[in-house]
């Protein structure tokens, strides 16, 4: 079973539609995208819009559950062909963030105090491609960040500063953001309507203790 929620409440993120989201530019000093993959994207949606705006407030502006994959993969699946295993689609977390109060870095290294990046393709009882752990990269300097995060997390689960974690190797996979397919409205912040229901992610460590040095 996964890890019931606690506590309850309105998430500190814009709330909207799956259009309106996507409808949100990138300006330079106001927005930027962010995308994870690290298993059940109803964990990875609650750990940012909630978790990373108690760490970090006003950093996350707004988040929206979905599927990205390679270049390849067919357009527009749905919820149950994912999770077929069969699309080559991932189950991912989308951020807009605020620049100003939070950088990728930060989100980067939140990403992996939160699922088991040793575990490739699973997380828990979620088993399958579907469940991966993935940074997509929207460009050069997130490629760069993203791999240095993974690379510095790599060291310290090395050494023994980190022991979260079920193996010892991180398997977390760096790749290209591609286009990015909303889920039905019914999976947008699924934890935020339901706060016990089911998630599979748990605060292994504070990132701020432990990568931030």
């Amino acid at each position: 079973m996964g890890n019931a929620q606690s506590g309850g409440g309105v998430w500190p993120v814009k709330h909207g539609s799956t259009k309106a989201f996507q409808a949100m530019a990138d300006k330079d000093a106001d927005v930027a995208t962010a995308t994870f993959g690290a298993g059940c994207y109803w964990g990875t949606d609650k750990y940012y819009a909630q978790d990373m705006n108690v760490e970090k407030p006003g950093a996350v502006i707004a988040t929206s559950v979905g599927f990205m994959g390679a270049p390849t993969c067919a357009p527009n699946p749905t919820y149950r062909q994912v999770c077929s295993g069969t699309t080559g689609h991932v189950e991912v977390c989308q951020v807009k963030y605020d620049p100003k109060h939070v950088t990728y870095e930060d989100l980067c290294m939140h990403f992996y105090t939160f699922h088991d990046p040793t575990t490739v393709n699973r997380q828990g009882n979620d088993s399958g491609t579907q469940y991966a752990s993935v940074v997509f990269v929207h460009d050069g300097d997130q490629r760069v960040t993203a791999e240095r995060v993974k690379d510095k997390v790599q060291t310290l689960v090395s050494s023994g500063a980190i022991n979260a974690f079920s193996g010892k190797t991180v398997s977390t996979g760096i790749q290209d953001a591609t286009t990015f397919y909303p889920a039905e409205e019914a999976h947008q912040k699924y934890l935020e309507k339901r706060p016990s229901g089911y998630c599979n992610h748990r605060k292994r460590f504070r990132w701020c203790d432990i990568l931030v040095k």
